[in-house]
């Protein structure tokens, strides 16, 4: 069928294992499914280590530990130690909501390389609105705690409309909580992201803004702290290579068991994404329609077909396509060369338009504990 495409097959090197959709926190932008409560089974601690052990025989070698909130399940420890065990390199990805000191050497025993851990904003006011807890004092606490026990301090900012213009006062933040490293992940617009999106979209004068700033204190910490700025797709002329290339680096093991080519493939129409709990992993990356769906160039369409930049770009987000035009063979229309980029700038003049507006409409939350708007 169309896509698919078996030649050249590389190795998995980056899995990212989704332990749980469950989280005590309702963020707004959350990458999980908007209908994340309709998967209620979860892989169990002997599953896991399967996969883990599969996916390391296939070349992984870098392991990501998220949800939701990773730190719900109780077997977490034990599944960092049997990654450790395989030789992964593993990194938990977390709210820090839920961790403390005892767990922290519990995890440190256990094998876990990397804790990054993230924060809403600079203000305890919208970080607990956005978060829909009272966290933000204790993720501070938990960041000077990743540090005295011999952890690299990672922090994740994802930025958008509502934090974007406390950018100052998010890399002050950053160096008194002695960050090593600084995520300022600006939103991609899926999930809860995209349902929200006229309300998270910054304009390009913000943006530009926020970007500059960031780029002069980068230079300011320059040997002391590293800042990894993601650029936000809609105000880009070229969008990102997707997943470094569909099923080329990175699998995702979905709670129950899906293996997605990325977090965001379920939205995908007639992937057919295996399970791990029918086959292996090697079964999967080789031979499921999901993951020979979109490799090489043959699925391509004009203008990508012929583009000199498709080897760079692989005419960007299948997911974004499909959200945008719904078409997920459609060139992303982030693209300038794109036919359908005037849906981007549509995008950024509604949202525009939504930031101006009095009575302008709250943010849908991931776990509706709270629809004021801010």
């Amino acid at each position: 069928m169309a896509g698919f495409n078996k030649a050249n097959i590389t190795p998995p090197r980056w899995l990212l294992a989704e332990l749980t959709y469950s989280c005590p926190l309702q963020c707004p932008y959350c990458a999980n499914p908007l209908d994340y409560s309709h998967y209620k089974q979860e892989l169990s601690t002997d599953d896991w280590k399967r996969v883990l052990i599969q996916a390391r025989k296939m070349g992984a070698v870098q392991l990501g530990l998220s949800g939701g909130e990773p730190l719900v399940r109780k077997d977490l420890e034990e599944i960092v130690k049997h990654a450790r065990e395989l030789g992964y390199y593993s990194n938990l990805i977390t709210s820090a909501y839920g961790l403390d000191e005892s767990r922290i050497i519990a995890l440190k025993e256990a094998g876990l390389d990397h804790i990054q851990v993230s924060i809403q904003a600079s203000s305890e006011e919208l970080s607990d609105y956005l978060a829909g807890t009272k966290s933000f004092t204790h993720k501070k606490q938990v960041a000077h705690l990743v540090k005295k026990h011999g952890y690299p301090m990672v922090l994740c900012v994802v930025i958008h409309r509502k934090n974007i213009e406390q950018m100052p006062q998010i890399l002050t933040m950053a160096e008194e909580l002695g960050a090593d490293y600084l995520e300022l992940a600006n939103t991609q617009y899926y999930g809860w992201a995209h349902a929200n999106r006229d309300l998270l979209l910054p304009t390009k004068e913000q943006f530009e803004i926020a970007e500059n700033i960031a780029q002069e204190f980068k230079k300011k910490v320059a040997g002391k702290m590293k800042i990894y700025y993601v650029v936000p797709d809609f105000h880009e002329d070229r969008p990102k290579a997707c997943m470094n290339g569909w099923g080329t680096t990175f699998l995702t093991i979905a709670p129950d068991g899906v293996a997605l080519p990325c977090h965001s493939a379920r939205e995908l129409p007639n992937l057919n994404c295996p399970n791990v709990n029918d086959d292996s992993i090697k079964e999967i990356w080789h031979n499921s329609k999901a993951f020979n769906f979109f490799r090489g160039d043959d699925w391509m369409q004009e203008p990508c077909r012929s583009c000199d930049e498709k080897e760079k770009d692989f005419g960007g987000c299948r997911c974004q396509a499909y959200l945008l035009k719904g078409d997920m063979f459609a060139t992303d229309p982030v693209c300038s060369k794109s036919p359908d980029h005037h849906l981007i700038n549509q995008a950024i003049d509604a949202a525009k338009e939504n930031s101006l507006m009095i009575d302008e409409k709250p943010l849908i939350f991931r776990n509706r504990k709270n629809s004021n708007s801010y």
